[in-house]
């Protein structure tokens, strides 16, 4: 077992290139000692980051969650933060588990935004297990050309 993350073998979206993504990476996963049923859906997040000439526009994947179980914050010096808990499902002595394959647990990414995104206009909405936070951009001024007539 390796204590260096793989950045390509995971199956993860995440860009290692991407100065914007700051994926939260547990060095301790998969140790039985570790605190890995805490944090086990980290990677189960997913999330699509799609750039239109209006916004910033970011989509999770939080299946079965409810919006009040899901929180969207923005920090000083333009951080985008996405978090939220899965519930782990109550267990009867008497049921037999044949397949577990549901993440549970908390989740948390945080994307360093542009200079450019209005932090005050930031959006979020949740349907169908998606969520969708919609962050403005600035319109960006073209510098104003001024023509100089040349004497002589």
């Amino acid at each position: 077992m390796s204590l260096i993350p793989s950045f390509f073998g995971n199956g993860r979206r995440s860009n290692v290139f991407d100065p914007f993504s700051l994926d939260v990476w547990d060095p301790f996963q998969g140790f039985p000692f570790s605190s890995a049923g805490e944090t086990t859906a980290v990677a189960n997040a997913r999330i699509d980051w799609k750039e239109t000439p209006e916004a910033h526009l970011f989509k999770v994947d939080v299946p079965g969650l409810k919006k009040e179980e899901v929180k969207v914050e923005v920090e000083d010096g333009n951080f985008l933060q996405i978090s939220g808990e899965r519930s782990k499902e109550k267990e009867d002595k008497n049921d037999k588990w044949h397949r577990v394959e549901r993440s549970s647990g908390k989740f948390i990414r945080r994307f360093r935004l542009p200079e450019n995104a209005k932090l005050e206009e930031v959006k979020a909405a949740m349907e169908k297990g998606v969520l969708t936070v919609t962050v403005p951009k600035e319109e960006v001024k073209k510098p104003e050309v001024k023509s100089i007539d040349i004497s002589g």
